[in-house]
């Protein structure tokens, strides 16, 4: 029985018993047990770091002395963002998806990090920057739908179309209900605007294998379906089992530039 806290380090995921281990860092593949016989895996399989790679990027997120990992500073308009100044990443969804949750969770190797995590959803009202050393800026962006700032389709779209060091936006989902009507809007605004993205699916420890599944084969579907900008492969993740947690990390770290080669397993 680890504390689920532990296993913000890969170190500590490598010492579980092999399928245990490959639930945490890999969740999509533990899922792809269950499906029908000759379904096609080609999207489970596209972004598959071996481990050289998950350590790399595993430095990037935790602070030490030369490479700090601090908030920087908030903003309601462009004009009191921080320059841009390195490659950056966004993560946008729904007011309760538990973004910050999980921009804690990536961060927890760095614990001198303040990420808010509210019990009210929709408590981030601006957008917050984090930079990780020299290396990239992370934004969590105020969420959509329920309690969503008043100014909210004004900041988000100047922050998409204007900001140029913007390497991909992470485009957060319940793994718990699927696809909802606010994130069909927010596909439609990054395909509109010609945004790269990626879909996330939070909170896995809390739906049963069989839902996620049904889920995951749904929005996989869509993706294929209905989207240019979006990368194939979904990411399941847990903030607090750390499920997918360690391959985010590592998929942060390749979209900017900070692990130019990814060696597959």
């Amino acid at each position: 029985g680890w504390a689920p806290s532990s296993l913000a380090a890969l170190s500590q995921v490598l010492r579980l018993e092999r399928s245990r281990r490959t639930g945490i860092v890999f969740p999509l593949q533990k899922l792809e047990r269950y499906l029908a016989p000759g379904t096609d895996t080609a999207r489970f399989h596209l972004f598959q770091p071996g481990l050289g790679a998950l350590q790399r990027a595993e430095a990037l997120f935790t602070s030490g002395q030369g490479h700090t990992i601090d908030y920087v500073s908030s903003a309601v308009r462009m004009d009191h963002a921080p320059p841009p100044a390195l490659p950056e990443v966004c993560f946008i969804g729904r007011s309760n998806v538990g973004k910050s949750s999980l921009i804690r969770a990536l961060f927890s190797l760095a614990p001198e990090v303040e990420v808010r995590v509210s019990k009210t959803p929709g408590h981030t009202k601006k957008m917050n920057f984090f930079k990780v050393g020299k290396y990239f800026t992370l934004v969590d962006m105020p969420g959509y739908g329920y309690r969503a700032p008043q100014d909210f389709v004004e900041m988000v779209e100047a922050y998409l179309q204007e900001r140029r060091n913007l390497k991909r936006t992470f485009l957060l989902v319940d793994g718990v209900v699927g696809l909802q009507k606010m994130d069909h809007v927010a596909v439609e605004m990054l395909e509109e605007f010609g945004i790269p993205y990626v879909m996330v699916l939070t909170k896995i420890d809390r739906v049963s294998r069989g839902q996620l599944l049904k889920n995951v084969l749904g929005i996989q579907e869509f993706v294929k379906e209905n989207t240019q900008g979006c990368f194939p492969q979904l990411f399941l993740v847990s903030s607090v089992e750390f499920s997918g947690v360690h391959l985010l990390r590592c998929f942060v770290a390749h979209v900017t530039g900070n692990l130019p080669a990814v060696e597959a397993t």
